[in-house]
């Protein structure tokens, strides 16, 4: 499988009670639908996975399945803490057309999880029963576990095992993955203030929270890179870099939510025990993303 460019992996809408608001779905789907976006990630940690019932992710897996274009490739975040239930999530998305499983490190018993061999046997058995492709998703920043370079490595001479989202933002890293795995394997980064130096060295695309509210943007670094334009990819990746930082770091979920709000997506409100943005904050973010609408 070949994955590359920008993936979103997109917010979940809820109401105000707390619901998911398909409406809102239909409405952000088939707006993203008219960019170039490659396709979407639907229930990564963006999509506030955790927050989710089984039930609501079937849902909001058939509702973008339902919007989407026809060209756009659909991964579904189905990573959980046991085997068990990541594949049976795997493989209830491979029926709904999902076409790749992105599959976080498992990271509730940090003391035998931070172990590389017991990743390695996490992701295997995961991959040696998924009917389609998965794609390791490391974040150490939240998870507290972070799958050494060497173990995806290994990792990616698994024929299910199609590529790696590294969202620790570390370059260094992202280095030797793309020097060291099979190839063919996908190396996508997940920090969208490292995408411009992350093509550079080979990453074959992003999947970027960012991209929910400022797609074109996310886009235009990507067709920099295809047409060999080092001075405007430099320049938008120079563009994005602090609100990036905002929406993703700084303010997280709530913060990149309000800023979709500001560029004609829904983004509404996170769920509880996620709160709104404050005053300052939105402000903080309507500064930062004025001359980079939707």
């Amino acid at each position: 499988m070949k994955l590359q460019g920008i993936f979103p992996p997109i917010a979940t809408p809820f109401d105000h009670n707390g619901d998911i608001y398909a409406a809102k779905v239909r409405h952000n789907v088939e707006k993203w639908n008219r960019t170039a976006l490659s396709g979407y990630v639907v229930l990564g940690s963006t999509g506030e996975s955790v927050m989710v019932t089984t039930e609501e992710k079937i849902q909001l897996w058939e509702m973008v399945a339902k919007y989407a274009a026809p060209e756009k490739l659909l991964i579904a975040g189905t990573g959980v803490e046991s085997v068990r239930e990541t594949v049976q999530l795997t493989n209830r998305a491979a029926e709904i057309g999902y076409k790749a499983a992105m599959v976080r490190t498992p990271h509730y018993y940090k003391n035998a999880f931070s172990r590389p061999e017991a990743q390695m046997l996490y992701f295997r058995a995961v991959a040696d029963q998924a009917r389609i492709p998965i794609v390791i998703y490391n974040w150490p920043q939240t998870t507290g576990i972070d799958i050494p370079a060497e173990a995806v490595a290994a990792l990616s001479e698994h024929p299910n095992i199609a590529g790696v989202k590294e969202s620790s933002g570390s370059l260094e890293k992202v280095m030797q993955m793309l020097r060291e795995t099979r190839a063919g394997f996908n190396v996508l980064v997940g920090s969208a203030p490292t995408l411009w130096p992350s093509l550079l060295m080979g990453a074959c695309g992003g999947i970027l929270a960012y991209a929910n509210a400022a797609p074109y943007s996310c886009i235009a670094i990507w067709e920099a890179h295809l047409r060999r334009e080092e001075a405007a990819g430099l320049d938008w990746q120079n563009r994005i870099a602090h609100p990036a930082r905002l929406v993703t770091v700084k303010y997280g979920i709530p913060g990149l939510k309000y800023a979709m709000d500001l560029n004609g997506y829904y983004g509404g409100p996170p769920r509880l025990p996620l709160t709104p943005p404050t005053a300052e904050a939105k402000k903080e973010i309507e500064e930062a993303f004025q001359d980079l609408k939707g």
